[in-house]
């Protein structure tokens, strides 16, 4: 049985549709009190919800956040105002640690977790974490894309065109040392319209937990 949820994200996804063909102020601005009823808190519900069962699965408390439609354009090429997406965020309260995602468009839907923006001592603890651990990094990359049809994300900044040193330049993971971010994303289960978007988002995040737990010892 659906959960409510499922509905909002068929009504969210018909609304980007026409949000991603009139993205200016005047058609936001007309559908502003649609957009905050509707999906707004709709989505709000939907994270709390979900952080509660990412305490169950992980054993850690994890802060929800709704990203908001508008986009911070100033140092964009791309100066259209507004996010025809759905994005939702979990972090925990350590810096560094691992974060949730959930991201629904007319395009796509996803579920993620990862590690992002690494630069200095996080990088640096990054690639000494992907020396010592990538055997099991790589058996739970290729475990998730097998079970779940998880993939890595290009979010974040380019990869590094070589290995980093003082890794050897034919490191058997030299892929993974050479990224400044780390993310795998999979598809919620295909039955979230049917039984409910809330328990196909967190089967596929349960699905991610080894990724997770690996990435949680950083």
């Amino acid at each position: 049985m659906s959960d409510g949820f499922s509905e909002m994200l068929v009504t969210a996804n018909g609304f980007f549709k026409k949000l991603a063909a009139n993205n200016a102020k005047p058609f936001y601005e007309e559908h502003k009190a649609f957009y905050v009823s509707e999906i707004k808190k709709p989505a709000e519900l939907l994270a709390d919800l979900l952080a509660e069962d990412l305490a169950r699965l992980t054993g850690v408390a994890h802060k929800p956040k709704v990203f908001r439609i508008h986009r911070d354009v100033r140092f964009s090429k791309d100066k259209t105002p507004y996010n025809a997406h759905l994005h939702l965020m979990w972090s925990q309260p350590q810096e560094g640690k691992p974060a949730w995602f959930f991201g629904s468009s007319p395009e796509y839907m996803i579920v993620g977790v990862g590690v992002m923006g690494l630069q200095g001592e996080r990088l640096t603890a990054y690639r000494e974490f992907v020396d010592r651990e990538g055997d099991a990094l790589s058996d739970a990359l290729d475990t998730a894309q097998t079970t779940l049809g998880a993939e890595l994300s290009d979010w974040g900044p380019e990869p590094l065109k070589r290995v980093p040193k003082p890794y050897d330049p034919d490191h058997p993971h030299g892929d993974l040392l050479r990224r400044k971010a780390l993310a795998v994303t999979a598809p919620p289960r295909a039955d979230w319209k049917d039984n409910g978007l809330v328990p196909a988002v967190t089967a596929t995040m349960k699905g991610l937990l080894p990724v997770w737990a690996l990435l949680n010892t950083l």
